[in-house]
C-alpha cells in the first residue's frame, strides 16, 4: 500500500478537494495530522462528505486546533505545543491520503515545518494553482521535496494557464496526475468523476 502527502504551494489553493479525489479514486484512508481552525467544520468532515466509497476510513488529527492561523500560533493559543513524536502515520493496511496543512515550511512549533512530518517513503503531490507569484511558489515546493529525494507529481487546481504549466514542466520535469477545473459546486458526483480521471495516474504497488 502506498502513502500520499498533499501539500499546496501556498494556503487556499484546493488540497482538501484533490485530497477527496485521491481519497475516492484509491478508496483510501484520510488523515489529516494537524487541523487549524473549522473544528466543526474540519477538512476531514468536508472529505468524508465529498467520498462516496465505503472502505475508507477517516483518522483522527493528532492535533485539532481552534484558530484558523499557522499551527504554531494556533497551538500557542491553545496552550500547547505541537511535538513530532505525537503526530503518528495512522496503522492501516489501506492506501492513505494525508493532508498538510497550508504549504512545506509551516511551522509547526520554533524548530520544526509541516516538510519534518513528511517520511523519506511518502509520495508527495503537490497542489499548484494559478496566481502572480505562483511559479516561484511552485518551483520552490518541488525542488525542495526533489532535493530531499521525495516522489514528487502534481496536480493543478484551477484553470489551465499553459505558458505557466509549460515552464513548470521544463524547469522540474515532474509527473502531472491532472486537474481539478474551477467547477459550480463541488459535491460526491464531481469528486467521482474526477477520481475516474486520475486513477489511472495513480499507482499504487
Amino acid at each position: 500500500m502506498t502513502t500520499y502527502f498533499v501539500t499546496g504551494i501556498s494556503t487556499d489553493v484546493g488540497k482538501t478537494i484533490a485530497s477527496a479525489v485521491l481519497v475516492e479514486a484509491l478508496e483510501a484512508d484520510y488523515w489529516k495530522p494537524v487541523q487549524a481552525g473549522e473544528l466543526d467544520n474540519c477538512d476531514t468532515k468536508k472529505v468524508e462528505r465529498l467520498v462516496s466509497n465505503s472502505k475508507s476510513v477517516f483518522h483522527k488529527n493528532s492535533y485539532a486546533l481552534k484558530t484558523p492561523m499557522s499551527p504554531h500560533a494556533a497551538a500557542d493559543i491553545d496552550g500547547v505545543s505541537i511535538q513530532l513524536k505525537d503526530i503518528k502515520t495512522p496503522n492501516t493496511k489501506n492506501n492513505l491520503i494525508i493532508e498538510g496543512a497550508g504549504g512545506l515550511l509551516v511551522p509547526l512549533n520554533n524548530s520544526k515545518t509541516i516538510l519534518d512530518i513528511i517520511k523519506p517513503n511518502y509520495k508527495v503531490i503537490v497542489i499548484s494553482r494559478h496566481y502572480l507569484g505562483s511559479i516561484n511558489h511552485t518551483l520552490l515546493t518541488v525542488k525542495l521535496l526533489q532535493e530531499k529525494g521525495f516522489d514528487v507529481s502534481i496536480i493543478y487546481s484551477g484553470n489551465e494557464h499553459k505558458t505557466t504549466e509549460d515552464i513548470i514542466q521544463k524547469m522540474t520535469n515532474v509527473a502531472v496526475i491532472g486537474r481539478i477545473n474551477d467547477e459550480p459546486y463541488f459535491d460526491r458526483n464531481v469528486i467521482k468523476e474526477y477520481a475516474e480521471l486520475f486513477k489511472s495516474k495513480l499507482t499504487s504497488p
